[in-house]
């Protein structure tokens, strides 16, 4: 005896072929979600090489106060007597005095180490994202005084108000496994 041939009518085998399409579609889709979930999650960066300090993080930010805060990179710092970024332009005298303050808020600390050296630090809570101590800095000379998306603040718009406005494209979107990667840094 012959062993008998299975016949696959027209319907049968469009049948098949649409039941391969949508497993072959699902696997696609689960392997392009597997994908990104790998990367972890996009966070908001901003790009301090590109950033001229326009002040707009202060007032673009959707969170009150910004996001967008004043970080401290010791390992560039020179702990100057005469900090830029802590000093008004043109002080006469070199005291902590609020007229003698650059920034607006008074979110720097200046604490003492040793003749002439003194250590700056950023109080994150009274920080507003402004960049007058950042652009005081960083016409000092050496920079260490720089503004960043502060993560547990920001609220991670998918579009984020402060990146529409700003004028040098300073912010993107990175995984948050590669924030804070700069080359240079």
């Amino acid at each position: 005896m012959e062993a008998e041939e299975k016949k696959y009518n027209r319907r049968e085998f469009v049948n098949t072929g649409i039941r391969f399409s949508i497993a072959l579609g699902l696997g696609g889709v689960a392997a392009l979600v597997a994908k990104r979930s790998a990367g972890g999650e996009l966070v908001w960066q901003l790009d301090p090489s590109k950033c001229i300090q326009c002040g707009r993080c202060a007032t673009s930010c959707v969170s009150s106060p910004s996001a967008v805060k004043c970080i401290h990179v010791y390992d560039m710092c020179g702990y100057c007597d005469l900090c830029g970024g802590y000093f008004r332009p043109g002080t006469k005298d070199l005291t902590t005095a609020a007229e003698n303050q650059l920034c607006p808020t008074a979110a720097i600390k200046r604490s003492y180490i040793e003749e002439p050296f003194f250590e700056y630090s950023i109080d994150e809570d009274l920080c507003i994202g402004c960049g007058k101590c950042v652009k005081g800095c960083g016409a000092f000379g050496n920079g260490s005084l720089q503004l960043q998306v502060s993560h547990n603040i920001c609220l991670n718009c998918n579009e984020c108000a402060i990146a529409r406005d700003c004028p040098t494209d300073a912010f993107s979107r990175v995984s948050s496994d590669k924030a804070y990667s700069f080359k240079g840094f």
